[in-house]
């Protein structure tokens, strides 16, 4: 699957992170070619092979909850791209 200069940056835009010209072709390419990989991935005869996972053989660890007070909206909204006093703004999904 080719990702062209437009998929990076829609992308971009979608993280909110901002690309420079100079990097979006070599972003689109090293982009295209983890996907042509993947593909490659696809093509791998496993028949015969077990399934399995190293995480689903371990005991599951889990810590105390611990209660901390809380840093406060200053703190927790600090790097919202929008906010309406100690909200987050964000794009209306349902109509």
């Amino acid at each position: 699957m080719k990702i062209s200069r437009d998929d990076v940056e829609k992308i971009a835009h979608l993280a909110r992170l901002e690309i420079d010209d100079t990097l979006k072709d070599k972003m689109s390419e090293q982009l295209s070619e983890i996907l042509q990989y993947i593909d490659k991935l696809k093509d791998v005869d496993v028949k015969g092979v077990k399934l399995s996972s190293g995480a689903a053989f371990q005991n599951n660890v889990l810590r105390n909850d611990v209660a901390h007070k809380s840093p406060g909206p200053g703190v927790t909204l600090a790097n919202a791209p929008e906010r309406d006093d100690d909200f987050y703004t964000v794009p209306r999904v349902v109509k």
